[in-house]
């Protein structure tokens, strides 16, 4: 080791879903929504200029979009690039106590990271064997609280007032809600948000607006919580939100019902899905998300992630202790889990 890099900071990197360069593969591995942006989103970005001077800082016609949109006020809400730029700068503001603080041991694999490269103490806390988080383990004293609601890669929702028993036990440390998949199924925790002044509720535009590739993420808090949260941001980098994010961040914002319709064939088809798997010996937690969590009977999931990847078809395995034997299928259109279900039925078969 050469004398400059015993200064360097170390840190064990995220590792995100394998994005293939072929265009033939049926992509089920990080839950991206299969169809489309509004079409007001996709008319928008041909019309999109002013890109040579810098967007505005504040974002402030998207803020002013998402506070109507859920009835807040603009100093409610907080944006970024995509919510893992938000998540990362609430670890930053909010969690520098010397206590640890808590999310469990089976959730987005983003969190230690964040807390290893901030250098936040943490803990993470088993969820049962049914992959059930439990709101008692989050008693006693800790230095802020990580909850993503649906969980992943479990896909497991809990109900409104088991977020609200953690905030009733944590009233002394900032809570963080990740909505990222609120929409395929969840009760959000937004309705809390004026009763508790502690709670951040954090949203994705990547998973239910399908809008992966453009990076919006936001935040409703407390007008404290967000502007802290606002000093952190302009003391690293005012420009996050480039312009053409803010402008078709607007536009999918005003298109409701396109954006129930997408939801409610991802929904559907989520739903055939699960019962098709199941008829072929797989067993699954009840999903609240874009995804199914689900494991075989029999075969490996290791085994079953390479043949079918072997089929031009990716699905996300965690080589993780106690998920190891588990897949996360992203639910695709009702085309692509067809071809998904046919393989499957051949495999199952040629392994019987």
């Amino acid at each position: 080791m050469t004398a400059w890099e015993k200064n360097i900071r170390r840190v064990i990197p995220y590792v995100p879903g394998e994005q293939p360069k072929e265009t033939n593969i049926i992509k089920l591995n990080t839950n991206e929504n299969p169809y489309d942006p509004s079409p007001r989103v996709m008319q928008k970005q041909m019309e999109l200029s002013v890109l040579k001077k810098y967007p505005d800082p504040t974002a402030s016609a998207l803020v002013d979009a998402l506070a109507a949109y859920h009835h807040v006020s603009n100093k409610n809400v907080f944006v970024g690039v995509g919510s893992d730029d938000v998540l990362a700068m609430s670890f930053l503001t909010f969690f520098n106590s010397t206590e640890p603080i808590l999310f469990p041991d089976i959730t987005y694999s983003f969190y230690d990271v964040w807390a290893d490269l901030f250098k936040i103490p943490y803990r993470t806390v088993a969820v049962d064997d049914s992959f059930k988080i439990h709101a008692k383990d989050y008693y006693g004293e800790n230095g802020g609280i990580v909850i993503a609601n649906p969980n992943a890669p479990t896909g497991i929702a809990e109900p409104l007032s088991f977020i609200e028993d953690i905030l009733e036990h944590n009233k002394d440390v900032v809570v963080i809600v990740d909505e990222a998949y609120v929409d395929f199924g969840g009760e959000s925790a937004l309705a809390l948000v004026d009763k508790y002044d502690n709670l951040l509720v954090v949203r994705t535009y990547s998973k239910s607006r399908s809008m992966a590739g453009v990076r919006i993420g936001y935040a409703i808090g407390n007008e404290k919580l967000i502007n802290y949260l606002n000093d952190v941001k302009y003391s690293y980098n005012s420009y996050t939100m480039n312009y053409p994010s803010i402008v078709l961040g607007v536009e999918s914002i005003a298109d409701e019902d396109y954006f129930r319709e997408s939801i409610a064939k991802v929904i559907k088809t989520r739903e055939w899905f699960t019962l098709q798997i199941e008829q072929l010996g797989f067993s699954c937690p009840k999903s609240s998300t874009n995804f199914v969590f689900a494991t075989h009977k029999s075969i490996p999931a290791k085994e079953i992630y390479e043949k079918a990847k072997e089929n031009k078809i990716i699905v996300r395995y965690f080589n993780k202790p106690r998920i190891d034997n588990y897949l996360r299928i992203t639910i695709g259109t009702q085309e692509e889990m067809q071809i998904f279900v046919d393989f499957l039925k051949k495999l199952t078969d040629e392994a019987c």
